[in-house]
């Protein structure tokens, strides 16, 4: 039996990590205070009506003129300096262990507005099959020249359906948007976990929801406002504190989720054997990868 994929998938900022990944050396490093630095992006994307992730890579480049070289071996350098939730280092390849117990196999993505860079010289950056992340490009030179991608909270979703889709390359839109039968998906919705933390994380937690897979909002110790109202507005199934740690209850939610994700692919591949059975009794052949639904007959869409 084909063992079935789970992918976890998680925003970055304040989920994995308390803070916003530019706190922990690259502000330090060119001396302006935080609030200043997130002040003066609002301010100046609402004077030029400007995508916020576009406003705050515009002016790390502008600002960091005379302070710090911005290019592409810096900004993996400061990742080292990036703090964690409790238990988040550890967490991985506890989870895939735990995974193979469950007879899953399990894959980590971050899809995140934060920079790419960051995130991969992180203390975590290896153990993700893809970051989709903000980043830039860059001249001969190495330094940062312009924006080449910017993830902002609805875009984050397309992200879902390259998972979905197992198509990882973001260059490649064409077989992104071609109609893909569902039986042919390499990951489907309802073997995704979407770990976020607030408001920004909401369109991708409620199409996974919506689409058949699981929503986990975490919250830091005492801060359970929001987590706490996604979860009464439908828009999550979880609301957990973000503790990472053996034993943390978002370890044992995503742990009985993997098992329900295992029985659920066992009762599909029993239902697909029955159809194929009742159909050779009748003298036809029909392949057992077929959709437990019927696909577009039950009212399947085609993204």
């Amino acid at each position: 039996m084909q063992t079935p994929i789970v992918a976890l998938i998680y925003d970055f900022d304040k989920t994995l990590s308390p803070r916003d990944m530019e706190e922990y050396s690259f502000l330090p490093g060119i001396r302006v205070e935080p609030d200043a630095f997130w002040g003066q992006c609002a301010e100046f994307a609402r004077q030029h009506d400007m995508d916020g992730i576009l406003t705050y890579m515009y002016l790390m480049k502008k600002m960091a003129s005379g302070e710090m070289e911005l290019t592409r071996e810096n900004l993996i350098a400061l990742g080292r300096d990036v703090e964690f939730f409790p238990g988040v280092t550890g967490w991985f390849d506890r989870i895939n262990a735990l995974g193979r117990q469950c007879g899953v196999s399990v894959e980590h993505y971050i899809i995140s507005s934060g920079l790419t860079e960051i995130i991969r010289g992180s203390a975590i950056g290896g153990h993700f099959k893809a970051i989709f992340a903000a980043s830039f490009c860059y001249d001969e030179e190495g330094k940062a020249v312009w924006p080449s991608t910017a993830v902002n909270y609805t875009s984050k979703t397309q992200y879902l359906f390259r998972i979905n889709k197992g198509i990882l390359d973001v260059t490649n839109d064409r077989d992104l948007n071609a109609f893909t039968p569902e039986y042919m998906r390499r990951v489907p919705f309802s073997n995704m976990i979407y770990v976020g933390d607030g408001l920004t994380d909401v369109p991708c937690m409620k199409m996974t929801k919506q689409k058949g897979g699981y929503s986990i909002a975490v919250h830091a110790p005492g801060a359970t406002e929001v987590a706490d109202d996604m979860l009464l507005q439908g828009r999550v199934d979880f609301s957990v504190e973000a503790d990472y740690t053996p034993g943390s209850e978002i370890e044992q939610v995503v742990t009985m989720l993997m098992r329900r994700i295992r029985a659920s692919h066992e009762l599909t591949l029993r239902h697909a054997e029955q159809v194929q059975r009742a159909h050779r009794r009748r003298g036809k052949y029909v392949p057992l990868d077929i959709p437990m639904r019927g696909g577009l007959e039950d009212g399947e869409d085609v993204e």
